[in-house]
């Protein structure tokens, strides 16, 4: 599942630059095609980082201590 996420933040990573709407001026729901784009982009982007977090977040980060409990 890591592996598949990780390739997900690359595929995310290579979008996020996106060349072929610059020169578009269609308007989608009231807004230009390039924010529009951004939009998406941005809820794609949060919901690939929950998904990081829930899955992929390192398990011994989260083991508690009582060291300095004394």
């Amino acid at each position: 599942m890591k592996w598949i996420l990780y390739s997900c933040l690359i595929v995310l990573f290579a979008l996020h630059n996106d060349l072929w709407l610059w020169n578009d001026a269609s308007i989608v729901m009231g807004l230009p095609i390039g924010l529009f784009y951004h939009i998406i982009y941005c809820l794609v982007a949060a919901l690939l980082m929950y998904a990081l977090v829930k899955f992929a977040w390192p398990s011994h980060l989260e083991t508690e201590e009582d060291s300095d409990a004394a």
